[in-house]
């Protein structure tokens, strides 16, 4: 089961998007739009943007059972058409992925 929520605030105005993971989901944030979608169990963290492609992520992520971080892909097109957002416009402006922890 995938688990997705949106929230939008009004203040951004960078082509950078900002990936993160808390409390079990992964956040995915630009544009105003704070995107959280269910994560696996075991991930920790996320290290590294290895790779951005126009909305699929190749990242580092650091996992419970793995003592080095892995290589993990992240499609967000179907995430963002589940909730009805465009993703062809919501995507292009984006640049840069960073990650990011508060």
């Amino acid at each position: 089961m995938v688990t997705t929520s949106i929230s939008k605030n009004s203040t951004s105005c960078s082509n950078e998007a900002i990936l993160s993971n808390s409390d079990g989901f992964t956040a995915f944030c630009f544009g105003g739009y704070h995107i959280r979608f269910k994560a696996p169990y075991s991930l920790e963290r996320y290290v590294d943007v290895v790779k951005w492609d126009n909305g699929y992520l190749v990242v580092l992520a650091k996992y419970i059972h793995n003592a080095e971080p892995e290589e993990e892909y992240i499609d967000l097109k179907p995430i963002l058409e589940g909730l009805y957002i465009d993703s062809e416009t919501f995507l292009k402006p984006i640049k840069k992925v960073r990650i990011a922890y508060a």
